[in-house]
């Protein structure tokens, strides 16, 4: 991280902290939770009682912001043994801070920090800015509150959170606002909605997409996609169950490495059973159902698979983080030479699938070599010597493919290490979009073998991939990045039939029905509504193709077609109009 980021950053932090004293001024019975530094800025999560906070409020408290920087108030640090800092707390009522410092003295500290700006003191690490005056006018904005449960975990007390923007400079806020207004008209969550994809509801369950005629076409084109692009690749697909024994997962060392985003075991005739969270288990089942030799290395199983994790609620976004997702996974079983080689051919792979959809690397992703925390002993497998070589195979793998890309320490599975390729939503807000991990790990667990050249029994190593990743997250970005103008493969309508009068309704069906017999997917608007209204509801719909019908093209052998973006339309003979859909259905490049 450069020099300059970190000072952003620290300005960042420093803001939180205003934030914080301008509201125990407004506010002095509020009690404080936490305030970081952010991507783009910062916030504070505030105990407000009773009190209501909204646009009216965040315009006072960032008034008294204001003024507070502008006294010019220096930031001075000072350190208290853990009881005499839980004793403070007490005496101020501060609950969560006294839990924070509690927590600390338990994980073994014996001191904590505070930091003073003006009259407001607040338990902090640190750093800050050394004065208020380096925070430039303009340069920060109160953005908006949101809900946001104690620690994120919805059994403890909703909080309120105050987020903020913060940058270096007034002009480089104002170009983060600009993006953040275009930003929003791309949120998939909005789309969504607008464009009739999916929803969620209450009574169904938070993070539980349900999906709508419409995205389930998408979805249907996306899983069709991938399953004949890896068939064609040597993997195997298969099924495998939704649910499995609790000691499937105790085998894999799951449980109880995930045991806090698993769901909850569920008891069946004396057995207990859990919703699965991964696959690996059962294609390491799969696998070890036949004999294989080295001549059968390796071996590519693959599968659409329905997964459900107990995301935090504060954590979960739209489609790119729910509760139950399908994964693109797939567990490829090899000799330790064929190693480089198979985590090449995943990454071909996906950077093919990527292509297609339309990503582009070092724009809208990029790689990450994400590495395991050796002193970490509790979350990571010890086994140095082959965490070495493992990671050493996917440096070796990125540095081949000449690709950019960064390393993150405590960022792999404790079986292993991962190539993570990372992508941004419109917001820059950056999740893990595909992976490749080398595993030394479960072929020990589950005890897999081949048989070598001289008729022993050696042990393999599996590497683990998802190629397009998590059909709910891809579809998010996918959303995002076309702003629900998809390519044609894509559109849940390719082409919309609009009627000018009932007279022209059984044409337009007839025609309908031609289409569809060609695998297009084609709409008929029907409706009691102007023609100028049903075209501004294909316009916004984003559907690629409109035909107006009329008694004209009813007489004609040619059709009146107005593309996506075009206010124009251009005749095409019926025949040639279905030969260039086909002709761009087939290239999806």
């Amino acid at each position: 991280m450069s020099e300059e980021i970190n000072q952003v950053e620290i300005k960042r932090h420093s803001l939180s902290h205003i934030l914080a004293a301008a509201v125990k001024e407004l506010y002095p019975s509020a009690k404080l939770a936490i305030g970081p530094a952010i991507d783009n800025g910062f916030y504070y999560d505030i105990d407000f009682g009773d009190q209501k906070i909204g646009d009216a409020e965040l315009k006072e408290i960032e008034k008294k912001m204001a003024f507070l920087i502008k006294q010019n108030l220096k930031f001075e640090r000072a350190e208290a043994p853990i009881a005499e800092a839980v004793k403070k707390e007490q005496l101020a009522n501060e609950v969560y801070k006294e839990e924070l410092i509690t927590d600390l003295g338990a994980k073994g500290e014996t001191v904590v920090s505070y930091y003073t700006v003006g009259k407001f003191t607040d338990l902090c690490r640190g750093p800050h800015v050394e004065n208020t005056n380096k925070i430039k006018p303009g340069s920060y904005k109160l953005d908006k509150v949101a809900g946001a449960y104690w620690r994120g975990d919805e059994n403890r007390p909703m909080l309120t959170r105050i987020y903020g923007l913060a940058f270096d400079t007034r002009e480089e806020l104002d170009d983060y606002l600009k993006m953040l207004a275009e930003a929003e008209k791309r949120d998939h969550r909005k789309l969504g909605k607008e464009l009739n994809l999916f929803i969620f509801s209450d009574l169904v369950g938070k993070g539980l997409p349900l999906w709508t005629e419409k995205g389930s076409i998408i979805r249907r084109e996306l899983e069709r996609f991938i399953v004949d692009e890896e068939i064609k690749r040597g993997y195997r697909h298969v099924y495998t169950p939704d649910i499995a024994r609790l000691e499937l997962y105790k085998t894999s060392g799951h449980y109880p490495y995930y045991k806090d985003s698993m769901y909850a075991p569920i008891k069946i005739d004396e057995d207990e059973f859990m919703l699965r969270p991964m696959t690996c288990p059962h294609h390491f089942e799969l696998y070890k159902s036949e004999q294989h030799s080295y001549r059968d290395l390796p071996v590519r199983i693959a599968e659409l698979a329905k997964l459900y994790r107990y995301e935090q609620s504060g954590e979960l976004t739209g489609l790119i983080r729910v509760r139950n997702f399908c994964l693109a996974d797939a567990h490829v079983v090899a000799r330790l030479g064929q190693a480089e080689s198979e985590i090449n051919r995943a990454l071909d792979l996906i950077e093919y699938a990527v292509k297609v959809l339309g990503f582009e690397a070092n724009k809208d992703y990029r790689y990450r070599l994400s590495l395991g925390d050796r002193k970490d002993e509790k979350k990571y497998f010890k086994d140095d010597a082959a965490w070495d070589q493992a990671e050493e195979t996917l440096r070796s793998v990125l540095q081949g493919r000449q690709v950019e890309s960064y390393e993150a320490e405590g960022e792999a599975a404790f079986y292993g290490p991962k190539i993570d390729i990372q992508m941004k939503n419109v917001f820059g807000k950056e999740d893990t979009a595909f992976t490749v991990q080398y595993d030394f790990v479960m072929p020990k667990r589950f005890k897999l073998e081949y048989t070598n050249e001289q008729g022993k029994a050696e042990e393999p190593i599996v590497i683990h991939r998802s190629s397009i990743g998590a059909i709910e997250r891809i579809i998010a970005f996918i959303i995002e990045k076309y702003a629900g103008s998809f390519p044609l493969w894509l559109s849940p309508v390719q082409v919309q039939l609009i009627a000018v009068a009932e007279s022209h309704v059984a044409h337009c069906q007839k025609l309908q029905e031609e289409l569809l017999s060609y695998g297009l997917r084609a709409q008929v608007d029907d409706s009691d509504a102007t023609v100028g209204n049903k075209i501004r509801q294909a316009v916004g719909e984003r559907v690629p193709y409109m035909l107006v019908i009329g008694d004209k093209e009813m007489e004609s052998t040619k059709l009146a077609v107005r593309a996506r973006g075009s206010q124009d339309t251009v005749e095409y003979e019926k025949a040639d109009f279905v030969q260039k859909l086909l002709a761009d259905l087939k290239n999806y490049l």
